[in-house]
């Protein structure tokens, strides 16, 4: 009895996280069975992950931004200026499409550090520079494009947002994908395993090892499910390897690098972090660059997969990214948020848009629901601080 207690003492206080992975099997389960298991099915599987990829990818990088205690309105609009430029770039300059994706990354960086100088420096408010911003780079993609649209781009370009690893064998599973699948599951059973390992050395481990278990356990499964439905469809989309390197890689940098504690410090209390030598500027315009070369990413791969640059492309991007962040648990005062969470509160996006579309849900009822889900998560996270308060 004891021991119940206080498994279920440990599960109230990690609400947020368990909440968020509940929600997520829920929605899975309402869609499969409400749209006769096309939800799960190869095919739809390789098409949320694709046709949510720029969202995904935008999500982590304003994740950041998020813990950071600020905001960035001009996503959606960044998207359509470096989409627009990447056209002009690669079918009426001629640019190799290689060195035009580096250019667009580099001008992705350059929007950041314009933005990121009059907030940091300036201490302009996030959301009137990024609001300005989302008039500004809406113009200039217009510009770019002297409001038309462009089309086509070279298949080797479109690959980036729609294709696909290549495919190994004639028949079955496609064993690349099979493969991935197992090198990703045994890469996170070893991070997770020497993560714990690390936080025992220091007594800082108070996870009960059969929550540990249970929640890496899931974690593979999910995986392998995954690797195993791709695998009978097409393989491997190449968004996905990005996003995962993405994911892998921002992670680390907010958990285990210098820079990701100066983020959560300046989002916890900014005052607190300057006077503990946290260098608050530099950080602050380093986070707008580096959401200026995420939103440029997204930018490229949502033109790839289009095969198209319109200027008004990324309408709404930035209330996606933001909805996911907050629906994957950041706090709306800053100082708390996970790349992961983030990933997830995205592909809960994804899975409404996705199974409302199956079902013939109409776009003002679908936008309803969103906004909903959007608002109960955040009612959930006021509670979870007044309940944590009051204990």
């Amino acid at each position: 009895m004891k021991a119940f207690r206080s498994a279920l003492n440990y599960l109230a206080g990690q609400l947020r996280q368990v909440g968020l992975f509940i929600a997520l099997i829920v929605i899975v389960v309402f869609f499969q069975i409400s749209t006769g298991g096309i939800t799960l099915a190869p095919i739809n599987v390789s098409n949320l992950v694709i046709q949510n990829s720029y969202i995904l990818i935008l999500s982590i990088g304003m994740v950041m931004v998020i813990i950071a205690g600020h905001i960035d309105l001009s996503v959606g609009s960044v998207v359509a200026f470096v989409g627009a430029m990447a056209g002009v770039m690669i079918t009426e300059w001629h640019i190799p499409w290689p060195v035009a994706i580096v250019l667009c990354l580099i001008l992705g960086a350059l929007v950041g550090a314009w933005q990121g100088f009059w907030i940091a420096y300036f201490r302009i408010p996030a959301f009137i520079v990024t609001l300005a911003g989302m008039l500004v780079f809406r113009g200039a993609a217009q510009i770019a494009l002297q409001n038309q649209q462009i089309s086509p781009f070279p298949d080797a370009f479109r690959k980036l947002g729609s294709g696909f690893l290549p495919a190994f064998g004639t028949s079955g599973y496609e064993p690349l994908t099979l493969i991935l699948g197992a090198v990703a599951s045994v890469v996170l059973i070893i991070s997770s395993l020497r993560q714990r390992v690390a936080r025992r050395k220091y007594d800082l481990e108070s996870e009960p090892i059969w929550w540990f278990s249970l929640k890496l356990a899931f974690t593979v499964f999910l995986v392998l499910y995954i690797a195993f439905l791709l695998a009978s469809y097409s393989g491997t989309p190449v968004v996905l390897i990005i996003l995962g390197v993405l994911v892998v890689v921002y992670t680390a940098v907010m958990a285990r690098s210098v820079f990701g504690r100066h983020v959560y410090a300046i989002g916890g209390n900014l005052n607190a972090a300057a006077l503990s030598g946290v260098k608050t500027k530099r950080v602050t315009f380093l986070l707008f660059v580096n959401m200026g070369v995420i939103s440029a990413l997204a930018g490229l791969v949502f033109t790839a997969q289009l095969n198209l640059a319109s200027p008004s492309a990324g309408n709404g991007f930035e209330l996606d990214a933001i909805a996911a962040v907050f629906i994957g648990g950041a706090a709306v005062t800053g100082g708390i948020g996970t790349v992961t969470g983030a990933i997830v509160g995205g592909l809960i996006i994804g899975l409404l848009n996705n199974g409302m579309s199956i079902l013939g849900v109409g776009t003002e009822y679908q936008s309803l629901i969103k906004g909903l889900v959007l608002l109960a998560a955040v009612a959930f996270d006021v509670y979870n601080k007044r309940r944590n308060g009051a204990r």
